[in-house]
């Protein structure tokens, strides 16, 4: 009975020890246990090939089974594809919409009140085209008319449009939004008073309509700029949600004023009078003579929003995401 046990105990450790591929001496054992052991425990030859087998059928059987249970949500390169594309299609519409809200808001405002402030200073202040008094009045106006349009846009939107807000009105801060209108306005005073200068220097050198066009674009996108800067640096300090100047907004504001810049350059056609036949503008915002006062500011609005929908929706295309000042940022 001992030796019988005895032998079992070896025969087990042994067989533990055969199956791990760890050399046995088995010579001193008798016959009858190494027939055990022979048939107990398989050569590590046998042992070998049947373990690699099943490991052939485990990985070979595996992935059908995970691939066939898996879901689209596996591969996340797939899921990353589709919301990116749904974010910049979402991105785009959003661009698109806030250029429509500032066009009502502020572009048919400016052109229209820089009209009327053009007929005050020549028709009841007495102020000449080529006169600083002139300037002066039209760049007042301008900017009267973006803060205005600005802050009257959103206070009826936050009284008659329902979105986020805890009383099912839109979500919108009515401070911010005055703040916001004073950056905007200042900058407009800046591109306001510039144009009629800009203007009467380009026609002076009696240069073709077109280039009186790029050039009025150019200069008053660079007045806007300057403006932006300029209140920027005296309003950051009083106006907690003005930011100060710097390089990240800074690129904002540049492709802000470059579609202002637009909005200007298309206000040069409201001028029937020089160059007609190069205006290629002047059957559609030409102010001509003989209209009443009510119309030719209507004109001029319809001529600035014109330019500014040009120039932005060019810009919303082309531009990279998140660079563009209508982007959230």
């Amino acid at each position: 009975m001992f030796f019988s046990s005895a032998v079992t105990r070896s025969i087990s450790i042994a067989r533990i020890i055969k199956c791990r591929g760890i050399p046995v001496d088995t010579s001193n054992l008798p016959s009858s246990s190494r027939r055990q052991f022979s048939s107990l425990a398989p050569s590590s030859d046998t042992n070998y090939k049947k373990a690699s087998t099943n490991k052939r059928e485990i990985h070979s059987e595996s992935p059908r089974l995970q691939y066939g249970a898996v879901s689209a949500s596996y591969f996340p390169e797939t899921n990353t594809k589709s919301s990116s594309s749904s974010n910049k299609k979402n991105a785009m519409m959003e661009r698109f919409k806030v250029t429509a809200e500032v066009t009502v808001s502020k572009i048919f405002p400016a052109g229209f009140a820089w009209q009327s402030s053009s007929i005050l200073a020549d028709s009841i202040l007495g102020y000449t085209p080529d006169s600083v008094g002139f300037a002066l009045t039209t760049g007042f106006g301008d900017a009267v008319g973006v803060f205005v349009g600005h802050c009257v846009y959103f206070f009826a939107k936050k009284k008659l449009v329902h979105a986020n807000g805890s009383d099912g009105k839109a979500n919108i801060d009515m401070e911010k939004e005055v703040q916001t209108g004073l950056l905007l306005g200042s900058a407009a005073f800046f591109s306001g008073t510039a144009w009629q200068p800009v203007v009467n220097a380009l026609q002076g050198m009696e240069l073709p309509f077109f280039q009186v066009f790029v050039g009025t674009w150019i200069g008053c996108a660079t007045g806007f700029y300057l403006g932006l800067r300029t209140a920027r640096t005296f309003l950051s300090g009083p106006l907690k949600h003005v930011h100060y100047p710097s390089f990240e907004n800074s690129r904002t504001d540049k492709s802000l004023s470059l579609a202002i810049g637009g909005a200007t350059g298309f206000f040069v056609g409201t001028d029937a009078t020089y160059l007609p036949a190069e205006n290629f503008l002047l059957n559609v915002v030409g102010i001509h003579e003989g209209m009443s006062p009510e119309t030719g500011c209507a004109i001029a609005g319809a001529s600035t929003s014109l330019g500014f929908l040009t120039a932005q929706s060019t810009l919303n295309t082309i531009y990279p995401s998140g660079r563009l000042w209508n982007d959230g940022k």
